[in-house]
């Protein structure tokens, strides 16, 4: 399933445009900062996908699978390729390196014998060596002419070609024929040390031979494919793609008879599952967790302990019991009715839980992180100052623990923008920036001229120069006494109000918080809003009473449930909220955080009379609970800094758009995909961002917009240096630079939660690793009168 925040197509797509940032970054010393050493212990959290020998598995059968969309285009190296590109084309087209469950490329047998770097000067070479039996559907073999075809198409020097990268492509001299047809040599003019990335997914050469084909021919369909299956149909008005298993498949042949790709959105996922239209879904907490309901209720006599109705005490069914049955037969038949319904939804929910019971939650971590990024194109955040407190005021381990721990997944944070825990060369550089340290942050922010003190100097609201000289004396004793007067009035009103409540105190203490208690409705206090006329009243949460407020919803499940439409902007302050920790950057030393009366210690910080004041960006739609909760937790420990965060929350198709892509935020919440070859895939995410012409500036993905030479340079050293150890190396120092620029905090590996039908094997939760759609398959069911365990 694709989440709010992952980029779509993103995860080998470059040369996009970047932006421009003020000189080189100032760090600490970075030799030696890093929170620990190389870390080779870190282990992997396994994958999750019922392994089983293929003698386990049975021949024949169909297997629905759920992905987000339609894929717009089955050209994986088009702009608009997505994850059910990448899905569909992993079980048609060659994959000449797949990850494995650590996340490193590794050889695959079914279309290479061997592949390696047989010369280094005075041009690299790869001499691939191919399994002789591997071939197209349509019988041709696979051979250098294919190599040659999807360089061309992706090398950037032919524009007809509409490709969304040519990292590495570019890099190549010539390819040409070896010894024999089973040879292709790959000659390089600048040493490309990634080139285990290039030719995957490989595309046949009727495919990436002309424009045509490559632009819009390969949208819709693949004429040849050489994997374990074969393209039936694409059905849109069914919203399904049907694969056949291959009958060219050289390798072991695949256990399914045809795998089907079904269109389901995520927040239909549950729904389908019940319906039983799909067999494998990746599926949210939510869904994840009525599925472990279900199972624990199997042999339950009666209706669920949970769901509709659960919640009603024994007095009040007692009373609708009464009503219905009372003299009143108007206030009867509604209770009745009442009781009616929710006897409807009683049996439908069961009905539904007793459906899911055909399936089981497998769960890792996804190969993809979620980050905070913070734009430092313009406003406070261009200040790299800022941008680090902001960082230091962050507690990870709790923002780690908000969304794995009540997974049941191990909850770290992330200490590497360019590799996850357990993946070969990981190693945590947080310590470039430093840990959660509130008196470090604040500071920083002292330090950037960001004050309690500043925060209260206010101008007299004249215009600079002669035209605010011409206000007159008359006029400024008018407005002084206005003021008086005002204030004498608002002392009088403040007098009666206590009066009015004394002797309430008691009760409120007592009683039991009202539902609306801190809750403000835009629009119901006569008050203008920014959105004049608008006819959607966002209900929000009050300043003061955030915390209690999000605290309850992510006990119900549903936090961050507040949504609004781009017309009328939901906008949350935090303010007030409760200490959540702060963390840490450097500050020059010796300076100290700045004293605070005791009636400012929880006011905002200023400059020149502004609040110091970011903008927090989060998508409103109903898969993105988890975004916002993280956001919420964010504002709140960014307001024991000083800091004010307007949360602006906006529709799922315009987030990353039109807002984060454009650089139209402050702070934001999204993700990156991990990959074997960072030099090459993290470089446009990182990459220092360059002026146009016109004066704007270009970015490739680096859209926190902010980047350095030096960075750069370190990409570029890593991408042509063949020696994987020296490699490893230049990209520490090229992540403990990203992190001490504050530009991108890594936060957590994202969870995996994917739905599968009990009897299927080979499949779920894959991590790192790639499917193995041959494999895939139901259980064999056991020979008559075979023990139940072969154990006994």
């Amino acid at each position: 399933m694709s989440h709010v925040g992952v980029p779509r197509g993103a995860a080998r797509k470059r040369r996009s445009l970047a932006l421009l940032t003020t000189g080189v970054l100032t760090i600490p010393v970075l030799a030696g900062c890093s929170s620990g050493k190389e870390e080779p212990t870190t282990s992997v959290v396994p994958q999750d996908v019922a392994p089983a020998a293929r003698t386990q598995v049975a021949d024949g059968g169909t297997v629905n699978w759920a992905i987000d969309a339609m894929p717009a285009t089955l050209n994986a190296f088009q702009a608009d390729a997505d994850s059910a590109t990448t899905r569909i084309t992993g079980a048609l087209l060659p994959t000449l390196f797949p990850l494995d469950a650590k996340g490193r490329p590794q050889l695959n047998p079914d279309y290479l014998e061997s592949a390696k770097v047989v010369a280094h000067e005075p041009r690299q070479v790869v001499l691939y060596r191919l399994n002789q039996q591997a071939v197209w559907s349509d019988g041709r073999e696979i051979g250098a002419p294919d190599f040659v075809a999807q360089w061309r198409a992706l090398s950037g020097k032919d524009s007809a070609f509409w490709t969304a990268r040519n990292a590495g492509y570019e890099r190549i001299e010539k390819i040409e024929r070896g010894a024999d047809d089973l040879e292709v040599k790959v000659t390089f003019a600048k040493p490309y040390a990634d080139w285990r990335s290039l030719f995957s997914p490989l595309y046949p050469k009727q495919v990436t031979g002309s424009p045509d084909a490559f632009n819009d021919g390969a949208r819709s369909t693949v004429k040849a494919t050489a994997g374990p299956f074969r393209l039936r149909d694409v059905d849109k008005e069914s919203g399904s793609v049907t694969l056949a298993r291959n009958p060219r498949w050289w390798g072991s042949p695949a256990k399914l008879d045809s795998l089907v790709f079904k269109a389901v959105k995520p927040q239909d996922r549950a729904e389908a599952l019940t319906e039983g239209k799909v067999d494998v879904a990746d599926i949210d907490a939510a869904a994840a967790h009525r599925i472990a309901q279900a199972a624990r209720d199997a042999g339950n006599s009666g209706p669920p302990a949970h769901g509709p109705g659960a919640g009603t005490t024994p007095a009040e069914a007692l009373r609708s019991w009464a009503l219905a049955h009372g003299s009143d037969e108007d206030a009867a038949a509604e209770a009745q009715a009442a009781r009616d319904e929710r006897t409807r939804a009683v049996k439908a929910y069961a009905a539904e839980q007793n459906d899911l019971r055909g399936y089981v939650v497998r769960k890792s971590l996804e190969p993809a992180y979620t980050q905070l990024a913070l734009n430092g194109e313009t406003g406070p955040l261009a200040d790299d100052r800022v941008r680090r407190a902001v960082a230091r005021a962050l507690d990870r381990q709790e923002l780690v623990d908000t969304v794995l721990k009540p997974l049941g997944l191990p909850a770290a944070p992330l200490g590497s923008h360019l590799a996850l825990a357990g993946q070969p060369g990981y190693k945590d550089s947080s310590g470039a920036l430093g840990g959660q340290d509130t008196k470090e942050a604040q500071a920083l922010l002292a330090d950037a001229g960001w004050t309690r003190e500043g925060a209260l100097e206010k101008t007299d609201g004249t215009k600079a120069g002669s035209e605010g000289e011409k206000q007159t004396a008359e006029e400024k004793k008018a407005a002084e006494d206005k003021k008086a007067a005002d204030e004498k009035k608002a002392a009088e009103k403040k007098a009666a109000d206590a009066k009015k409540d004394d002797g309430k105190a008691d009760d409120a203490a007592g009683r039991e918080p009202s539902k609306d208690d801190g809750l403000y409705i835009v629009g119901d206090d006569s008050k203008p809003g920014e959105a004049e006329g608008a006819v959607t009243h966002v209900i929000a949460p009050a300043p003061a009473a955030a915390v209690q407020s999000v605290a309850l919803l992510r006990q119900a499940g549903h936090l961050g449930e507040t949504g609004t439409s781009e017309d009328a902007p939901a906008r949350i302050t935090a303010q007030d909220r409760q200490p959540g920790g702060a963390a840490g950057a450097y500050a020059p030393v010796g300076t100290a955080a700045p004293a605070q009366a005791p009636d400012a210690a929880r006011g905002p910080l200023g400059k020149n009379g502004k609040p110091l004041s970011l903008r927090f960006v989060l998508p409103s739609g109903p898969g993105s609970e988890s975004l916002r909760g993280v956001g919420d937790r964010i504002a709140a420990m960014l307001d024991t800094i000083g800091i004010r965060t307007e949360i602006t929350k906006v529709s799922d198709d315009s987030y990353f758009r039109d807002h984060v892509a454009s650089g139209d935020y402050d702070l934001a919440l999204y993700s990156w995909p991990a990959t074997a070859y960072p030099a090459t895939d993290d470089r446009p995410i990182f990459a220092k961002p360059v002026p146009a012409t016109d004066g704007s500036l270009l970015v490739e993905q680096n859209y926190t917009r902010v980047g350095s030479d030096h960075i750069d340079q370190l990409f570029d050293q890593a991408a042509g240096e063949l020696d994987e150890s020296a490699a490893a190396k230049l990209m520490k120092q090229a992540d403990a630079r990203i992190w001490a620029a504050a530009g991108s905090i890594p936060l957590y590996q994202r969870p995996q939660l994917v739905a599968t039908e009990k009897k299927l094997l080979n499949v779920g939760a894959f991590g790192f690793g790639v499917p193995h759609y041959q494999d895939i398959g139901f259980k064999k069911p056991q020979a008559a009168g075979a023990p139940a365990d072969p154990r006994k």
